[in-house]
């Protein structure tokens, strides 16, 4: 078995223990702002544009971003910035343009309660409970990474770490509330480039350059040069035609999941739900995406440049590639080992700790955003909604309270699932196939077409996910078909996306809509377009306005897809 303990010295000790202190004491002094249910679970909708910005991308800086990017960057190189520059910035984009200003403006607490508002109990019901179970397994993603991080460090049991990690997350959360988990994210933020950037130039260093790091994956033939170019990208699409494989990312990843990921998920879109202003909330997923087009050079690269530097992982790589499935336990590591091992053999005691220190902060701040969101939705959209309607204010809080505890609990035996996958990325695409596709199906219809009724709601959302799961069932147990790579999350997430549609559409032509007067503020047709404006937008500077922007952030991001190519 290959040793992966970090050799910590007592100085990566004091800097990891330095960091847990701020922590702590940001969740403590979040305390004091924390009076009303409104102020626990959105912050009082007090929060500037840069903090929520910030907290916005930081909130997705958890396994996904950290190990899971590095993990794929690891197995399939440059393909993987289309889950940033295809996967995530024109969806967050649109989400600031276009989606925002009905979600702040009719001032819902929640994505679940604006599904309520739009089609009724029934689409609310369905939504808010395959939120709250996507919540527990991802949050279990995150809590099972950081207890991994504990495990190469200390050596201890992979149990007491996800009890302590889980501890740490209930402290600041029950204590301060969003606003602890937003300012703590904005800490977190700068802890993981801090801890990132050091590694990918230390690693790069170590290959020699970029220069020499192309040339050391180009040597595996066929397979490097594909790893070397992100377009067409077929092994990460599973696609073997180029054109298929274009159509699959741009379709399966580029507007289904993506779209379904960051315009419904109210975990991203909390954040910008605790803005001060509408345009603070515009501008929330926008000042996001700057960051984010860049977050691959120090979480992709470094999975790539392990992959050719760390001997284990490319004789694990070698052997996958080969088909050899006994591969991981031939080496010993996995892809999800990618950022530790390199952290192992090329960071100097001091760097080590402030590396540790940000992906524990990175797991931390994905799991907090999780709970937090978890416990908006089950504390308002069920307990309120379907269990106790007018109790006073305080007990909804006592309520988010208890959820937060026992969200926490529920992670630790989540943690153990994700445990299972070599690579997470499979995981959590998977997962965002099942529940975010199809509600961005249901969300974006709804929002765009008055006629929708209430009933064709729900069961475009159920017939939506039963179709994913059927087909992910029929590929991965009875196995019908097959497709590598992210190409079955890609087809999964397609497919309910379509059958949402095709189901809506049929059941609305024999139900009967919601009257136009109840639409205002939740579709487009029957908005007045000064309700989705702040008035004094017109007055500021560009770089304040959510417009101009965004199309600063699209044309950059273009050009990136046409520099790696």
């Amino acid at each position: 078995m290959v040793d992966l303990r970090l050799d910590a010295q007592w100085i990566d000790y004091a800097i990891i223990a330095l960091y847990f202190v701020f922590v702590l004491g940001v969740g403590w002094y979040a305390k004091r702002g924390v009076s009303t249910s409104i102020e626990f679970f959105l912050s009082g909708r007090s929060l500037p544009a840069w903090v929520t910005g910030l907290a916005f991308v930081s909130a997705n800086l958890g396994a996904v971003e950290i190990m899971g990017m590095s993990a794929t960057g690891a197995q399939y190189g440059m393909p993987t910035m289309h889950y940033f520059w295809v996967g995530a910035i024109p969806a967050m984009l649109f989400l600031g343009v276009v989606m925002m200003p009905f979600y702040y403006g009719s001032k819902v607490r929640s994505v679940p309660e604006f599904m309520r508002m739009r089609f009724g109990k029934g689409a609310h019901l369905v939504n808010a409970i395959s939120f709250a179970v996507a919540q527990l397994l991802i949050a279990g993603v995150n809590l099972s990474l950081l207890a991994t991080i504990v495990n190469r460090l200390l050596g201890w049991p992979m149990w007491v770490g996800l009890v302590l990690a889980a501890a740490f997350v209930l402290f600041y959360i029950t204590v301060g509330g969003l606003s602890a988990a937003i300012y703590n994210e904005v800490l977190q933020f700068f802890v993981i480039v801090a801890a990132l950037l050091p590694l990918t130039l230390i690693g790069l260093h170590r290959v020699g350059g970029w220069s020499g790091m192309k040339e050391r994956i180009a040597g595996d033939g066929m397979l490097g040069s594909e790893q070397l170019h992100s377009w067409p990208g077929q092994a990460l699409s599973g696609f073997e035609s180029p054109v298929l494989s274009v159509i699959g990312i741009v379709f399966g990843l580029g507007f289904v999941l993506s779209f379904g990921y960051w315009t419904t998920n109210f975990v991203e879109v909390q954040r910008a739900m605790a803005s001060k202003s509408i345009t603070a909330a515009r501008m929330t997923p926008i000042i996001g995406a700057f960051p984010k087009m860049f977050i691959p050079f120090i979480v992709i690269i470094p999975g790539m440049i392990a992959a050719v530097l760390v001997g284990e992982l490319t004789e694990f790589k070698q052997l996958d590639h080969a088909g050899d499935a006994s591969g991981a336990a031939a080496t010993g590591v996995n892809y999800n080992d990618a950022l530790l091992l390199l952290m192992r053999d090329v960071l100097p005691n001091g760097l080590l700790g402030v590396a540790i220190a940000g992906l524990l902060a990175a797991f931390m701040a994905g799991m907090a955003a999780n709970i937090s969101a978890f416990n908006t939705v089950v504390s308002y959209d069920l307990y309120q909604q379907y269990v106790k309607k007018d109790a006073p204010d305080d007990h909804y809080t006592k309520v988010g309270r208890l959820a937060t505890a026992a969200a926490c609990v529920i992670a630790i035996f989540t943690a153990l699932i994700a445990a299972q996958f070599s690579n997470l990325m499979d995981y959590l695409q998977t997962l965002f196939g099942f529940f975010n596709a199809p509600l961005f199906a249901t969300f974006i219809l709804g929002m765009f077409w008055k006629r929708m009724t209430p009933t064709a709601g729900w069961t475009g959302l159920v017939a939506g996910t039963l179709s994913a799961v059927i087909l992910w069932g029929s590929s991965t147990f009875l196995g019908v078909f097959s497709l590598p790579g992210q190409g079955l999350a890609f087809m999964s997430a397609a497919t309910a996306f379509v059958v949402d549609i095709v189901v809506s559409v049929a059941v609305t032509q024999i139900t009967a809509p919601k009257p136009a007067h109840e639409l205002k503020g939740l579709v487009y047709s029957e908005t007045p377009r000064a309700d989705l404006v702040d008035p004094e937008e017109k007055d500021m500077p560009f770089w304040r306005r959510p417009v101009p922007m965004a199309g600063i952030a699209l044309a950059l991001v273009i050009a990136l897809n046409f520099i790696f190519a």
